[in-house]
């Protein structure tokens, strides 16, 4: 929840010294506008199997990543958010779950960003995506590939029900 303080205060401050923001603001929840950000993450999963097919899946890494992150987006919106701020949803998320208002396994969240820095191990979607975009690989293996697929499906169906309820 620090984390999530430090973000709204960030968006207050940012929006009186210039009107805009990159942290998180507090909305009216917006139930439509929620359902649209799963819109745009089944357009961006669309997008990730056309690239396959095209031999591009090295950019495909991305638009899965963004499916996913639209779904936060969608939760958060749901919740009363905005975020422009990767690490200020991560943290959103990461909250709402402690405090019990989704059902949403931590652990899905720990494999598409972790807040720890420090933590090693398995790659996050992010690190992925990063890896991808600013690398010089021109294509996901197979198996990643599907892992990635696999989970924007996963947390496109969460997302449904989370809104639904």
């Amino acid at each position: 929840m620090k984390k999530v303080n430090w973000c709204l205060d960030k968006a207050q401050d940012e929006l009186k010294e210039n009107g805009t923001h990159r942290g998180l603001v507090r909305v009216k929840p917006d139930l439509g506008k929620a359902r649209d950000f799963v819109s745009k993450a089944e357009h961006y999963l669309k997008a990730t199997e056309y690239l396959k097919e095209g031999n591009f899946s090295d950019i495909s890494a991305s638009t899965v990543f963004y499916s996913i992150y639209h779904c936060l987006l969608a939760i958060a919106e749901k919740f009363g958010y905005e975020s422009r701020n990767q690490d200020c949803t991560f943290a959103l998320l990461y909250s709402l779950i402690e405090d019990g208002r989704i059902d949403f396994d931590v652990n899905i969240l720990t494999r598409i960003a972790s807040l720890d820095a420090r933590q090693g191990g398995e790659k996050t979607t992010v690190g992925i995506r990063e890896q991808f975009q600013y690398g010089t690989e021109l294509s996901l293996k197979d198996n990643l590939y599907r892992e990635l697929v696999d989970l924007a499906k996963e947390v496109i169906t969460k997302t449904k029900e989370i809104l639904n309820r």
